[in-house]
C-alpha cells in the first residue's frame, strides 16, 4: 500500500477487483449429432430453470446456429449448470 493513496482510492480499487471477479459470464451450448431436441429441451428447464418456451427457443438456435446463451451469472453461478449440463453429455462452456 502506497502511504500517500487515500483510504477511498484503496477502496474503489477493492471494488474494481470484486467486480471483475464477479463479472457476467455466459453459459454457451453447443450443437451435437446424438441429444435429442426433446433431451436438450429437457435438460435446460431441468437444469437452467427454463420454462417449456425459452428451452425450446434455445434449442432451436442451438441446431441451427451451432450455439446458444442459455443462461448469464457469475463464475460461481454457472460452474454447477455448466457441469449438470456437461454431466448429461451435453456440450457446454462458461465464457467471458
Amino acid at each position: 500500500m502506497n502511504p500517500f493513496e487515500s483510504p477511498e482510492l484503496l477502496e474503489q480499487e477493492i471494488i474494481e477487483v470484486v467486480l471483475k471477479e464477479e463479472a457476467t459470464k455466459a453459459l454457451l451450448l453447443y450443437n451435437d449429432d446424438v441429444n435429442t431436441f426433446e433431451f436438450v429441451t429437457e435438460s435446460l428447464i431441468k437444469v437452467c430453470e427454463h420454462d417449456a418456451l425459452q428451452a425450446e427457443q434455445c434449442t432451436y438456435l442451438v441446431h441451427y446456429a451451432g450455439k446458444c446463451v442459455v443462461k448469464n451469472g457469475t463464475f460461481k453461478k454457472l460452474k454447477p449448470l455448466c457441469e449438470a449440463l456437461l454431466e448429461r453429455g451435453l456440450s457446454a462452456k462458461i465464457e467471458n
